[in-house]
């Protein structure tokens, strides 16, 4: 063999190695990410975490998610609000990033592109303003759904900016949020990412000394109807879902909170 020929050998073996070394560090980089996302961190409140019936629970700084693959999206995303978590800050807004925590693989952001739709927030980043990482987490493709723009500014952009009324007024509120992922419903994009038909929106509140609950149930569609008529009951929103909601309580209590669909312990001001 020539001269010339050994070292064009030798060239493709380094070639070859480098390659094969550097998809070795990305695996393992992959592999750390997908288990530090199983990880409780420490604002993470388990106690009123729901139920997952993917098996697939990711876990961030300032929110938690049950990630369904077939569906390309969260079934929930979950998150305790804080008083102290409502500031003005305002952080510049960072481009949307592929959740590289989700095992099964987050849907990318270019299925949204051109679809019609808005990559709507399920934890806002106005939610998560305490700090930057935080609030750049709300930005992953885990913590997106399909929604139109006239519903995703408006009624529920109102129901979100209640929820942060409510946050200030009780002294912090536990946030379980996403799209019903049910029945027949259109799709965006290569990854076919489901387009949810409804959205739902449950809170406890358990700061006050009386535990209250609350949850919404909005058409995925814009509406000038004042937010007490999108109230149902916890129960309702579980039928429709599947998910076990606060599992954790004394059933005594979920029951009976869960079954209610009163709003006259929320104040609609």
């Amino acid at each position: 063999m020539s001269k010339k020929s050994i070292f064009s050998l030798l060239a493709i073996l380094i070639v070859l190695g480098v390659y094969t070394y550097e998809h070795f560090l990305k695996e393992e980089e992959q592999v750390e990410i997908i288990t530090e996302g199983k990880a409780v961190k420490n604002n993470t409140n388990e106690y009123f975490l729901p139920t997952s019936t993917t098996g697939q629970i990711v876990h961030h700084e300032g929110f938690s998610l049950s990630y369904s693959e077939p569906h390309e999206q969260a079934e929930w995303v979950a998150y305790e609000l804080k008083k102290g978590h409502l500031t003005n800050t305002n952080f510049k807004r960072p481009y949307f990033e592929i959740d590289k925590a989700v095992k099964t693989g987050a849907a990318s952001w270019r299925n949204y592109k051109n679809s019609g739709f808005d990559r709507g927030h399920l934890c806002p980043a106005g939610d998560r303003k305490y700090s930057q990482n935080a609030h750049d987490e709300t930005f992953l493709t885990s913590n997106i759904s399909p929604q139109v723009h006239d519903f995703n500014s408006g009624i529920w952009n109102t129901l979100e900016q209640k929820v942060r009324y409510w946050a200030s007024k009780y002294d912090g509120v536990f946030v379980v949020t996403g799209g019903v992922l049910k029945g027949q419903m259109k799709t965006i994009g290569n990854e076919k990412v489901s387009v949810p038909n409804q959205f739902y929106k449950v809170l406890i509140d358990n700061n006050t000394g009386k535990t209250k609950m609350i949850a919404f149930l909005m058409p995925h569609e814009n509406s000038s109807k004042p937010l007490y008529e999108f109230v149902v009951s916890v129960d309702e929103v579980e039928a429709l879902t599947g998910i076990d909601f606060f599992p954790e309580l004394d059933d005594t209590i979920e029951n009976k909170l869960e079954a209610s669909s009163s709003y006259k312990d929320w104040s609609f001001n």
